[in-house]
């Protein structure tokens, strides 16, 4: 029997459909990633979705200094409705994966230099993982205290901004559109579009195409964000047991499903688990379909997916 979710990276899709006519389009910078928002709406309808972008980040982004989660480390806090909201999807995540996915990585994901490629010493990683325990987070109606950790919701975050995003121009009469942040990609309206899921390490080939009406697709890939030094390849998806990348045989996990949120922290947790525990998570869970990519570059389906004429569709 199927699990039912108790709730309702960065990597580039190439959207292979040609957008309608009367669609608007835009692009800027949140969450330090570009954020392309496509819709059959006016310009202001856009602008005010981007607004809607800054003031999410302005919660949710751990980089921001003065944002809700940055401050939470620093004591017990009252947390805004949206805020507490996508912390308790995240623990919620956390508990489903035993701790693989851990909102309270931040001593880790700080001391990791991907863009410097500096790998921290052992004592520093011990050290870091001292403070890793979501357990430790207690939550009192709006109140939450973390008990020192601080938090990073960067495997989540983007994905809870995205079904807002759909909400938003739903809302606002959009009758179709593609919202991409970060590689968090959402297809609304009254169309089919054709997603395409990169090849990892290419520069911009496409491994496999997805045909999606109103669903949402994420995608986690050790070749986000990595560096290779002395013969090994560093990735940004730490292993919370080691404090290292996670050593993985999954180079992509694109997971499917209704609500974004689910996706972005599920394609995470596909990639700590590796393959086959990964496929064994989709195919017990509720209205959720992946589509994985392994070390040889093989495209794997879950059970719910079925490729016909060289297009990945869902069976139902």
């Amino acid at each position: 029997m199927k699990k039912t979710l108790k709730f309702s990276t960065i990597l580039v899709f190439a959207l292979l459909c040609s957008c309608a006519s009367s669609e608007n389009t835009a692009t800027q910078i949140y969450f330090d990633t570009a954020v392309t928002l496509t819709a059959d709406c006016s310009d202001e309808v856009l602008s005010d979705a981007f607004s809607l972008c800054e003031k999410y980040e302005n919660k949710l982004s751990r980089t921001k200094k003065d944002s809700e989660i940055s401050l939470l480390s620093s004591g017990k806090k009252d947390l805004s409705a949206d805020t507490l909201e996508v912390l308790k999807k995240g623990l919620y995540y956390s508990k489903l994966s035993g701790g693989k996915f851990d909102i309270t990585v931040a001593p880790l994901a700080s001391i990791w230099d991907f863009k410097n490629e500096i790998i921290p010493d052992r004592d520093e990683i011990a050290e870091a993982l001292k403070n890793v325990d979501y357990n430790s987070i207690e939550i009192i109606e709006s109140s939450v205290d973390t008990q020192g950790k601080s938090i990073d919701l960067g495997g989540i975050a983007k994905g809870y901004v995205t079904d807002k995003l759909v909400r938003f121009f739903k809302e606002n009469k959009a009758n179709s559109g593609i919202i991409n942040l970060g590689g968090n990609i959402a297809v609304f309206g009254d169309r089919y579009y054709n997603v395409g899921i990169k090849k990892p390490f290419s520069d911009g080939e496409i491994s496999a195409t997805v045909r999606l009406k109103n669903k949402s697709v994420s995608t986690s890939g050790i070749y986000e964000r990595y560096f290779r030094k002395d013969g090994n390849l560093y990735h940004h998806i730490i292993d919370t047991a080691t404090g290292f990348p996670a050593k993985t045989d999954l180079l992509s996990a694109s997971v499917i499903g209704d609500a974004s949120v689910d996706c972005d922290a599920l394609s995470t947790i596909c990639l700590l688990y590796g393959l086959e525990n990964a496929k064994k998570l989709i195919n017990e869970t509720e209205n959720i379909e992946a589509v994985f990519i392994d070390k040889d570059y093989n495209v794997i389906l879950s059970d719910g997916l079925i490729l016909k004429d060289g297009i990945i569709e869902l069976k139902n």
